[in-house]
């Protein structure tokens, strides 16, 4: 009985194939599929599934929560420009100073870029009124100049 055991673990079961090894060829891994739209919604967690809110404290771990994006007011942002002027006024750097303000570099330059060009209809009325002032202003001094050199060459000339 000896003799039969032995042989029985010596031999190799004939139905389990082997896998012909060539050398210098590597197996290839499948590639991973990308996710389509109905599968997107697959990596939900089973709290989301079942409608269950998730604790705080699981929240704040997730590296991938973000925090809520806080809109500002016009005079919210006008209050951190003018901040961040006097800031830099004092020789600090903008990114420094745009960090103690609380947003973003690239925030800071779309809002002064946006201050820049907006203005309202009462400032560009009261521009247009010191514009007008200032061309009538300015026609008075021509004009009293022109008098004054036509009287000196109808001198010189004797015509007057």
């Amino acid at each position: 009985m000896a003799d039969l055991k032995e042989t029985e673990t010596n031999q190799i079961p004939a139905d389990v194939p082997v896998k012909e090894q060539t050398p210098g060829i590597k197996q290839r891994a499948p590639k991973p599929r990308k996710r389509t739209g109905q599968q997107k919604g697959a990596g939900r967690t089973s709290a989301a599934k079942s409608g269950q809110q998730a604790s705080s404290s699981e929240a704040v771990a997730s590296p991938t929560a973000g925090t809520a994006r806080k809109t500002y007011s016009e005079k919210e942002r006008a209050q951190k420009l003018g901040e961040i002027k006097k800031q830099i006024g004092r020789g600090e750097s903008v990114k420094a100073a745009v960090q103690k303000a609380g947003i973003s570099e690239q925030t800071y330059s779309r809002w002064k870029k946006v201050a820049g060009q907006t203005t309202t209809p009462s400032d560009e009325l009261k521009d247009l009124v010191k514009l007008e002032e200032e061309n009538a202003r300015l026609k008075k001094l021509l004009a009293d100049r022109l008098r004054k050199e036509n009287a000196e060459l109808r001198k010189k000339l004797g015509l007057a």
